[in-house]
């Protein structure tokens, strides 16, 4: 690997499987090129140990074999490989397989930075009102675990984990004077709020990694009567991670103490949610669901988080 070297990247060794996951883990490299035979852990379970694991599963992973035979190439492709490269390995060749996915992953990482700038300024605005403190945090666990119990996807539960700390993200424009007013809002300041939902759907608009939250963001305060905002639709106009994000809201603000309001015991929140959903607002299912969740205790489910960036390059 002195030749990757000579062109400017940093490059770490491995002299086995098992070092080379500790060095991925270690240096958060951009690229891990591996070979499928070393000793104590071939590169095929090396590899989907790594993109088992959250930190390192964006990482590219290039296998290197000797082998020609069609199978190895379906077991990498099983354990996640992002692409191979037969012995002996021209320089060239090498080369561009190395340039092509170190951009691919800086421009993923690129992504993920954005992002996280997204999601530190949504906590800025909890931060903003002492009654909403937590509140993010909060809707994150209880929309995951109804996404948990429906069954949904990693994808679709992961834009729940994300939604619930972004739902509010266009608050940053609602003034203090009308966020953290300690009456009933008038007619004029409640329209300024229900802006909300709009200007937190342009701000992540632009952010592909986003894609999933933004009919979150913007339609997590309609209802399926059509008589929420900010668009007026009805039933399954509504995306279902919307009406998730929706009905966890409502609970945690009837739970919490507001400005305007005590925090209700949990029974009594479930009842008017359950009044809520027979009056058409919400999806008799989910209330439910969340009901049961909530006797059972098995809202607050954690659930594990992306992370990780990478700088270097492994080489094994």
């Amino acid at each position: 690997m002195k030749l990757l070297s000579r062109e400017g990247y940093s490059v770490t060794s491995a002299t086995n499987g098992a070092d080379a996951i500790d060095a991925v883990v270690r240096e958060e490299p951009d690229l891990v090129l591996m070979d499928v035979l070393m000793p104590e852990l071939n590169g095929f379970d090396a590899c989907r140990q790594l993109k088992s694991q959250p930190a390192t599963r964006l990482t590219p992973i290039v296998l290197i074999t000797a082998l020609q035979d069609s199978e190895d190439r379906i077991r990498g492709i099983e354990a996640s490989a992002d692409d191979f490269l037969t012995k002996p390995i021209k320089f060239h060749e090498l080369k561009a397989h190395v340039q092509s996915l170190v951009r691919v992953k800086r421009y993923t990482d690129e992504l993920d930075s954005a992002a996280a700038v997204i999601l530190s300024l949504s906590l800025t605005i909890e931060a903003r009102d002492r009654y909403t403190e937590g509140h993010c945090l909060r809707l994150s666990r209880y929309a995951t675990a109804m996404g948990v119990s429906l069954g949904l996807d990693e994808d679709d539960q992961s834009a729940l984990e994300h939604g619930g700390y972004l739902h509010d993200i266009g608050k940053i424009a609602v003034p203090d004077a009308v966020l953290m007013k300690q009456g009933r809002l008038t007619s004029a300041e409640y329209e300024q709020m229900k802006l909300h939902t709009v200007i937190g759907d342009h701000l992540c608009g632009e952010l592909r990694s986003l894609r999933r939250v933004r009919p979150i963001v913007r339609s997590h305060h309609e209802r399926l009567d059509g008589s929420g905002y900010p668009d007026g639709l009805r039933g399954d106009a509504i995306p279902l991670l919307a009406q998730i994000m929706g009905v966890v809201d409502v609970y945690d603000a009837m739970t919490t103490e507001r400005p305007y309001k005590p925090a209700w015991p949990p029974e009594i929140a479930f009842e008017e949610l359950a009044g809520e959903a027979r009056r058409g607002w919400h999806a008799t299912d989910l209330v439910d669901l969340l009901i049961d969740l909530g006797r059972r205790e098995m809202l607050m489910t954690p659930r594990k988080t992306n992370a990780g960036s990478c700088l270097s390059l492994v080489e094994v």
